[in-house]
């Protein structure tokens, strides 16, 4: 499953540079994660980071892109060798 960041993002910042996967960009408005290139942190860490450090907690699963945990793994091995 990818991430996506609400409307309600007040684009603080935090979740940008703990993206290990490099998905998460300023769009036009708020903070955007690229769903092929996220990872749900799969393969680095235990939980997304971004969620850890969003303080308005915005950040949830895309219902539009249900990956299971072996998806996550086989994008994380296709995005970092």
């Amino acid at each position: 499953m990818a991430l996506i960041i609400l409307d309600s993002c007040i684009n603080c910042d935090m979740c940008e540079p703990e993206c290990p996967n490099d998905a998460i960009a300023l769009g036009d408005e708020i903070y955007e994660i690229d769903p092929d290139r996220c990872t749900e942190c799969v393969g680095h860490y235990d939980k997304p980071t971004c969620e850890s450090v969003c303080p308005i907690d915005c950040i949830e699963v895309d219902q539009s892109r249900i990956e299971t945990e072996d998806q996550l793994l086989d994008k994380f091995y296709k995005l970092h060798g």
